[in-house]
Parts: structure tokens; C-alpha cells; sequence
């Protein structure tokens, strides 16, 4: 019986297709932008945001989550904070040139990836910020993190991503969190629902597995509200109790959530964490929607 493995039973064509198309996006946004412009995010500019995401000399991600897991995935965890004020503290003063170059180079290492490795290393794992993933599931994580950083942008005056990106990293966020739940041996889903249709996921011990909602399709647990503002919500840039109360976003069957919850105690740092707090943090107050969430 083969284990299901979320995204990565897609296919390297599937994942290759909606990651480089992310790319693509970003590097027209960044191509676009003053990287001298402050963003939404405190203390970054669009310089630190693109710095972040590049290949440097002293910085390759990838090529480092691909070498742990062809040593078996038992590499540590790298503190994806340190990380980044590592790197943008060295190349916050970098020319616009050499961070457009670093960004070319940080796509061309996943065109690499899926032109040159084996295939048998898409669902090997290894040891990513949030835990042991599929190599492919992280080479697709790279697509919420463009979607996201590409949002950004915005705040810089860059143009809006792709609808289509935005939806590619809603199905990372939906990939990543059905792998760890599996990995947490819970049995339970969920849905990230958008106006123009979604991702599902449902993970168990043995797996998880992940498909494309269409418009309209919200089933069990869902998450419901336009995607730049799902991705907003999962990554801390926007509060989701906030959302909630003001009825941008809407929760089906809230309860579901809860039984995800367990996820953040094992990866505080997760993707859709503040979503995920959400469902404990308004179950667990008698009086509803209070309090604050962390920005996550």
C-alpha cells in the first residue's frame, strides 16, 4: 500500500510548475520595486525582504536541506530568525544588482533541483525550520513564501502577485500542515477556501493527502476568506480573531480546528499557526473573541 505524501504524490512537474511560476512572479515584483522602500514588516525594507530569499556565498537553503536529506534527514533545525538576521545583516548594504542576482540564483537552484536529482529524493526527508518534511513539500513551501514576501511587495508599491501564486501557496500552507499533523498522529483536516476555490487536506498516522477545492467547495473544516488574505492570517501579518470579528473571514465547523491545534505546541513557528490558535483561542474564552493573537 503506498503512504500517501500530500503534494509530493503531485508530481516533481505539478510542484516544478506552480514553484517557478512563484518565482517568476517575485522576480518581476522585485524587478519593479525601490528595495529601498520600507514595507509592512518592521525594520525591512524591500531590500531585507528579497535579501532574505536570495542565494549568497555564505546562504544556499536549499542546497542545504537537499545535502541533509541525502544524509537521511536527521540534520538539526536551523532557527529560521537567526537565519535571517544573518543574512540580511550581511547583505542589508548589497547593490540592487546583487539582489536580483541573488534572487535569480535561488530560482535557478530549484530549476536545478528538478532538472538534476533523483526522483526517489522528492519524498525523502529532511529537517526544514518546521520540522522533517518531503523534499518536494519543501521545494512547494518556497511558494508560500513568495506568495507571502509577495505581499510585502505590495506594501513597497510593487504589483499584486498572480492569483494563481497566491493559490500555489495556499496548497503549500495546506501541504505542510496536513505533514505535520500526520507526523503528530492526528487524524483530522481542513480546507482554505478562496472565492476563486481552495486546497484540502487530510492527514492520519500513515499520511496525509491534498486536492484543489473549486469555487464554491467548502467541506467539513474550512478556513473561508479571499486567498492575500488567508496567507496574511496564517503568516501573523493580519490578526485572524480580528478578521473573524469583522467578518472578513469565516470559520466552518471551528471545532475542527481545534483538533489541529496540537500542531503549534510541536512547531510554534509553523505556517498557519495564528489560524490554528484561533480555534483554541476563541473555544477556550467564555466571552468569545477576546484577546490578542502573537503575530505569528
Amino acid at each position: 500500500m503506498t503512504v500517501p505524501r500530500g503534494m509530493a504524490d503531485a508530481g516533481r512537474d505539478e510542484v516544478g510548475r506552480r514553484v517557478l511560476a512563484a518565482w517568476d512572479a517575485f522576480l518581476d515584483q522585485a524587478a519593479a520595486v525601490d528595495l529601498r522602500r520600507g514595507t509592512r514588516l518592521p525594520g525591512w525594507r524591500a531590500q531585507e525582504v528579497c535579501v532574505h530569499l536570495g542565494v549568497w556565498p555564505d546562504h544556499a537553503a536549499l542546497a542545504g536541506l537537499v545535502a541533509d536529506a541525502h544524509a537521511g534527514g536527521r540534520g538539526p533545525a536551523a532557527d529560521p530568525d537567526a537565519v535571517n538576521a544573518r543574512v540580511t545583516a550581511a547583505h542589508r548594504d548589497a547593490s540592487r544588482a546583487e539582489v536580483l542576482a541573488a534572487l535569480r540564483a535561488a530560482r535557478l537552484a530549484t530549476q536545478r533541483y528538478l532538472a538534476e536529482e533523483p526522483a526517489w529524493l522528492d519524498t525523502a526527508p529532511t529537517v526544514s525550520t518546521v520540522g522533517r518534511l518531503p523534499v518536494l513539500s519543501v521545494v512547494l513551501g518556497q511558494a508560500y513564501e513568495l506568495a507571502v514576501h509577495g505581499l510585502d511587495l505590495v506594501s513597497a508599491g510593487a504589483p499584486a502577485p498572480p492569483a494563481e501564486v497566491l493559490q500555489s501557496g495556499l496548497a503549500a500552507l495546506a501541504d505542510v500542515t496536513g505533514a505535520l499533523a500526520a507526523a503528530g498522529g492526528i487524524t483530522a483536516g481542513a480546507a482554505l477556501v478562496t472565492p476563486d476555490g481552495g486546497w484540502a487536506f487530510a492527514a492520519d498516522g500513515a499520511g496525509w493527502t491534498v486536492r484543489r477545492l473549486a469555487p464554491g467547495e467548502a467541506p467539513g473544516t474550512a478556513v473561508e476568506a479571499p486567498a492575500d488574505l488567508l496567507l496574511d492570517a496564517a503568516s501573523g501579518r493580519v490578526n485572524p480573531v480580528v478578521a473573524l470579528a469583522r467578518r472578513r473571514l469565516r470559520v466552518h465547523q471551528l471545532a475542527g480546528l481545534l483538533e489541529l491545534a496540537p500542531i503549534v505546541q510541536s512547531a510554534p513557528g509553523i505556517p498557519g499557526g495564528p489560524i490554528l490558535q484561533l480555534a483554541a483561542r476563541t473555544l477556550g474564552t467564555t466571552g468569545g473573541l477576546l484577546g490578542r493573537l502573537r503575530r505569528g
